[in-house]
């Protein structure tokens, strides 16, 4: 006797219909927060301009929109005071990038080398814990005296700002690793540097590249300050400079700068997290507003 088939349900619609049906809404949904975001873009922008142009004051203490284009325009083209805009950025950059990589590499050895041997976490767990509740922003003014008004103070500073933030995800994300897994690694023969490389770091992993995206922004605000408290060039000496000539225009200008340079960056790392964490199971979507 033949199996018997399996008939398809009535008035079921093909799964390529639904496919389509559902990328369809998906790109409506998108197009439609995408012009909410340029018209609220639009409402701030065009309220603030119609608010403080007509008013000298206003636009000294804030600064006017269509000045702000004017400035960055200004720089492009003819430079600013203390030398190209392309300098000023890469500078900044430097500081900045340089300090996060390094900021992340301790952050992540130190994180998981105390979430695994408890010995290290009871020893300087405590000294840790000072360090953090310190006001790191201040350390910014001891590096400069120290370390003079070069590179080196700027990329100290941000190596402090970095390092807590990624420390403490790794260090929390060693000790969620389920440990089932890690006693099944240890039954099946694995060192406990393999068990660490292979389970517990990967398990870790996306408490790490969470905090790489706040960290970033940390890196950007301590190369700013660093410049601010003391430097030659950079964004933060360009800002430093506006304010003390009343500049609004030239504050708000070195800021758009700045959120170019952090979206960039945010998108980067978003990147980054897709081709790493590819083996996790697509999350499921959140309630739509």
């Amino acid at each position: 006797m033949s199996a018997p088939t399996e008939l398809p349900v009535s008035g079921a619609p093909p799964v390529a219909d639904v496919e389509g049906a559902h990328r369809a809404r998906r790109r409506r949904r998108q197009a439609l927060v995408h012009l909410t975001q340029a018209a609220v873009l639009v409402v701030v922008l065009g309220g603030w301009q119609l608010l403080v142009q007509g008013d000298q004051r206003g636009i000294i203490l804030y600064g006017v929109p269509s000045g702000i284009v004017d400035r960055l325009k200004t720089w492009i083209t003819e430079g600013t005071a203390i030398g190209s805009l392309g300098d000023q950025i890469l500078t900044t950059l430097q500081e900045a990038l340089i300090g996060f990589a390094i900021g992340t590499a301790l952050g992540i050895v130190c994180g998981i080398a105390l979430g695994r041997i408890r010995f290290l976490a009871d020893v300087f767990g405590p000294f840790i814990k000072v360090l953090n509740a310190i006001p790191r922003i201040v350390l910014g003014s001891v590096f400069v005296l120290a370390f003079g008004l070069g590179l080196e103070s700027k990329i100290l500073l941000v190596i402090v700002l970095v390092f807590f933030g990624v420390f403490f995800n790794a260090f929390q994300g060693t000790r969620e690793v389920d440990r089932n897994f890690v006693a099944n690694a240890s039954i099946l023969g694995a060192s406990r540097w393999q068990v660490t490389r292979q389970v517990v770091l990967p398990s870790a992993f996306t408490w790490i590249i969470a905090s790489l995206h706040v960290s970033f922004g940390f890196a950007l605000i301590g190369a700013i300050v660093g410049e601010f408290l003391g430097g030659y060039a950079g964004l933060g000496v360009l800002i430093k400079n506006a304010q003390g000539t009343f500049d609004a225009n030239g504050v708000w200008a070195a800021m758009v700068i700045m959120g170019i340079v952090a979206l960039l960056a945010e998108w980067l790392i978003t990147r980054l997290e897709h081709r790493l964490l590819r083996w996790r199971p697509a999350q499921l979507a959140g309630p739509e507003l």
